[in-house]
């Protein structure tokens, strides 16, 4: 357990991504099986596997080796047909070929129809892969991203996170007519909450927020109604966060949309969204985000709640008022674990000049006694540094709130 950790942690990202020729080389072994399990799937109804088509060909499909239409056949599905008949086929004799070929002729026009074999497999390096390449596909082109876009619609949950993580992934995503329709997508009522936050979900990797998209997550994350949704507008808010302070090293725009989310959201998993996350970030609050916490303090309802601002406020650049209100806030606090918050962070808050509030909190509440005696012997061996006196403590979860439900 760090010093950091919550009984809730958020979610981590998806996985790195993957170079086309590295993701390539994963699936040989997976490609095989899921490859048998077509197989078999195929001649199991008695009919004889199509032989593979090769997409690199000139026009992207084979010739067809049907015989002639049935009378009454609608022109339409003829041609339907013929973009079924175009779609490569895996077999296990010839899978690793046809991957490099699939790898070599897809275009985004072709994209969803010689995925559709694949996506049926469970593994998830497939997936992976073909997050890769679509992304790839997208690359910067607004339009092409925007095409992507619109397949999220009606897309299947499989296709959904395929399409989703790739145009997250993608250079485009971060134009702004792109961007601007993933906004209008994400809060666009029609959709079902679970849609609604995957759209949103691809505007985490954006390097910065507008203030006016900030303000249309923050209202989105409020309501009531927004549920899933609101909750993942509240994460992009705090993800979004994370980008820019690397780059500017300021997040009070972000941390005043998320304390607004965090004390006036009705949903509590919302409001613990907004309250935690910015530990991922770390920021230094200045005396605005200070007096916020602060009153989270005394107000929110949910210990997990209380405990996430305790540790934003050991961050804030205010030590003094922070050890004033960690003390006045203990001896009210019945949750034991929201005590331990307090407890060490205010060591966290002030080091060594947090002894004589922690000695009092340990007064209070003698079950802190032993702890407090084990702070007062690491500072007193000369380590200062919170990190390596939170290394050096005989126990970091001495009152079972280690991810505790």
């Amino acid at each position: 357990m760090s010093p950091e950790s919550s009984s809730r942690p958020t979610p981590p990202d998806g996985p790195s991504r993957f170079t086309r020729r590295r993701a390539i080389a994963l699936l040989g072994g997976g490609l095989l099986l899921l490859a048998v399990g077509l197989v078999a799937r195929r001649g199991g109804d008695g009919v004889a596997p199509v032989e593979s088509v090769e997409p690199g060909s000139a026009s992207g499909v084979a010739p067809s080796r049907r015989g002639p239409v049935k009378a009454g056949a609608a022109p339409g599905a003829e041609a339907g047909e013929e973009a079924v008949a175009g779609a490569p086929r895996y077999d296990a004799t010839t899978c690793w070929k046809d991957l490099e070929r699939f790898n070599e002729g897809v275009s985004l026009d072709t994209f969803r129809e010689w995925a559709a074999p694949l996506l049926s497999s469970r593994d998830p390096l497939v997936r992976m892969y073909l997050k890769e390449r679509l992304t790839e596909l997208i690359g910067n082109d607004a339009g092409r991203a925007n095409e992507v876009l619109g397949w999220t619609r009606e897309a299947g949950p499989k296709e959904f996170k395929v399409f989703a993580m790739a145009l997250k992934d993608s250079e485009a995503v971060h134009l702004p007519e792109v961007s601007r329709k993933i906004v209008e997508l994400g809060l666009d009522a029609t959709l079902e909450p679970e849609r609604r936050a995957g759209v949103l979900s691809s505007l985490d990797t954006q390097k910065q927020l507008s203030p006016e998209v900030l303000t249309r997550l923050t209202d989105f994350a409020k309501d009531p109604a927004s549920g899933e949704a609101g909750w993942a507008a509240a994460r992009t808010i705090a993800r979004v966060m994370k980008n820019d302070h690397e780059r500017t090293a300021n997040a009070a725009p972000y941390l005043d949309k998320l304390l607004n989310i965090g004390t006036q959201s009705l949903d509590e998993h919302v409001r613990y969204m907004a309250l935690s996350t910015p530990m991922e970030t770390a920021p230094v609050l200045d005396a605005s985000a200070t007096d916020g916490y602060a009153k989270v303090l005394t107000t929110e309802g949910s210990p997990d709640g209380r405990g996430a601002a305790a540790h934003n406020l050991s961050l804030s650049e205010d030590r003094a008022k922070v050890l004033e209100t960690f003390a006045s806030a203990f001896e009210p606090e019945k949750d034991v674990c929201v005590r331990w918050a307090l407890f060490r962070f205010s060591a966290r808050a002030a080091g060594k000049d947090a002894l004589p509030v922690m000695a009092n909190m340990a007064l209070v509440d003698p079950r802190f006694q032993a702890t407090y005696q084990d702070f007062e012997r690491i500072y007193a061996s000369g380590v200062v540094d919170f990190e390596r006196v939170w290394l050096a403590l005989a126990d970091q979860d001495p009152y079972g709130c280690l991810h505790r439900d």
